[in-house]
């Protein structure tokens, strides 16, 4: 009898949480696994905008923003992922590499980046039980992350910028002199391994093979996700 009286205090007990918060009912453990991550690829982007910011504190003057910290709620504002011309993710990111590009490189490198994932999560911040990942958009999106990282490391001038001489980054980011600054690269690796993981994931649950990508990182080329 004793033991039948604590089975029945914890049952109970988990009922009176779940009605605690009813959004739990509706969530399987892939649900809360895939809400965790990608609680934890936005931190990762918002890393990046604030690490890339401090480096290179003249792109987020170039917006007009009144502060660094108001520049990066700008970036993660949606109707921001959008440029003048009209280019919105891995368009957008390639266009912030260019040199000819007189925007906020950072707004369009991260901006990008955030848009590209979100379709790449099917539009959804938050993932209930009807819901469905898709582990080829998850695995793109983690090959196109790092094709964006080196695209990053090794986009230079090729002409003098104000103080900048040619050849220095278009975007100063990982530092490899003396005192090696490798935190932009942690991050990216963070944002790869969360992707592929996830990839792993829905592709167990829904039976789906994964079509993989070789390519050699100097000549990759982003792979498709539609907009969402």
């Amino acid at each position: 009898m004793r033991r039948r009286a604590w089975l029945m205090m914890f049952l109970f007990a988990a009922l009176s949480g779940c009605l605690s918060n009813p959004r739990q009912l509706v969530k399987g453990d892939i649900d809360r696994i895939a809400d965790l991550h990608r609680q934890e690829i936005d931190a990762s982007l918002r890393r990046l905008a604030e690490k890339l910011y401090r480096r290179n504190p003249r792109e987020w003057k170039k917006g007009g923003h009144p502060s660094l910290e108001a520049a990066i709620e700008a970036v993660f504002a949606p109707e921001r992922w959008t440029d003048a011309a009209g280019r919105r993710g891995t368009a957008l990111i390639l266009a912030g590499l260019r040199e000819d590009y007189a925007e906020d490189r950072v707004a369009a490198f991260v901006g990008g980046l955030a848009a590209m994932l979100h379709d790449a999560f099917g539009g959804k911040r938050e993932f209930f039980l009807l819901d469905e990942l898709d582990p080829q958009l998850l695995y793109n999106a983690a090959r196109n992350v790092e094709i964006a990282a080196w695209k990053l490391a090794n986009a230079r001038r090729s002409l003098p910028e104000h103080d900048l001489p040619a050849g220095s980054p278009l975007l100063f980011s990982n530092e490899m002199g003396p005192i090696q600054n490798l935190s932009f690269e942690r991050e990216f690796g963070k944002l790869i391994g969360s992707l592929d993981l996830l990839s792993k994931i829905a592709a167990e649950r829904s039976q789906r093979l994964v079509v993989k990508v070789a390519q050699s990182l100097a000549t990759a080329v982003f792979l498709p996700i539609p907009a969402k």
